[in-house]
C-alpha cells in the first residue's frame, strides 16, 4: 500500500477534508507499520526454520555417515573372505615374461591375434595344461586369459602388439589356469 500525492488535501478543500485526509494518512501509515511488522515475523520464522533445518542436518549427515561407513567395513569383511577363498583355491601361481616378438615375423592385420596364441601355447607348455583328459574321471584344464592381459595386447592395435608382457599364472584346485597382468 503505497501512499499517493492525490490522497493529500489540496488548499481548495475544507478544513474537514483535510482532517479526514490526515486521518487515511495516519492510517495508511498504520497498514504499513503492521504489514511490515507481518514481514519481520515471517521473516524471524523462516530464519528460525532454517536453523532448525541447519541442526537437524548434521545429525542427518551423522547417520549417513555412520551408515556408509559400515556398509564400507562389510565390503572390506567380504573382500577379505572372497581373498581368504581365492587363496585357499591357488594350487600353484608363477610370474613369467613371455617373449611375442615372433608374432611380429607375420603380417601386420594377424599380429595381435598371433600374439594371443603364442601367449596360450606358452602357457600351456610352462604350467603342463592337460589338453584332452586321458581318464574318463579327469577333466580337461581349462585356460582362461583375463580382461587386463587382452587389453594390453590389443592396446597399440592389431599391427603392433608387444614385444614381450609380463604376466602371472594361477592355477586352482579344479584345473583352471587364469592369466593376469604381474604387477610392477
Amino acid at each position: 500500500m503505497d501512499y499517493r500525492e492525490d490522497d493529500e488535501p489540496s488548499e481548495n478543500q475544507s478544513k474537514r477534508t483535510k482532517a479526514m485526509a490526515g486521518k487515511k494518512d495516519k492510517g495508511l501509515r498504520w497498514a504499513q507499520v503492521e504489514e511490515t511488522a507481518k514481514e519481520a515475523k515471517k521473516n524471524e520464522k523462516l530464519k528460525e526454520t532454517e536453523e532448525v533445518e541447519q541442526a537437524e542436518k548434521p545429525e542427518e549427515t551423522a547417520l549417513e555417515e555412520e551408515v556408509l561407513e559400515e556398509a564400507e567395513e562389510i565390503e572390506e569383511k567380504v573382500a577379505r573372505a572372497k581373498k581368504k577363498e581365492k587363496e585357499e583355491d591357488i594350487v600353484e601361481e608363477k610370474v613369467y615374461t613371455v617373449p611375442l616378438g615372433r608374432a611380429w615375423i607375420s603380417t601386420r592385420r594377424k599380429r595381435a591375434p598371433r600374439a594371443m596364441r603364442l601367449l596360450k601355447g606358452f602357457i600351456q607348455r610352462h604350467m603342463k595344461i592337460k589338453i584332452e583328459p586321458e581318464e574318463a574321471e579327469v577333466e580337461a584344464e581349462r585356460l582362461v586369459v583375463s580382461n587386463e592381459v587382452n587389453e594390453k595386447i590389443w592396446s597399440r592395435g592389431i599391427e603392433k602388439p608387444p614385444r614381450k608382457i609380463r604376466i602371472r599364472a594361477v592355477k586352482d584346485k579344479e584345473g583352471v589356469i587364469t592369466v593376469y597382468l604381474a604387477e610392477g
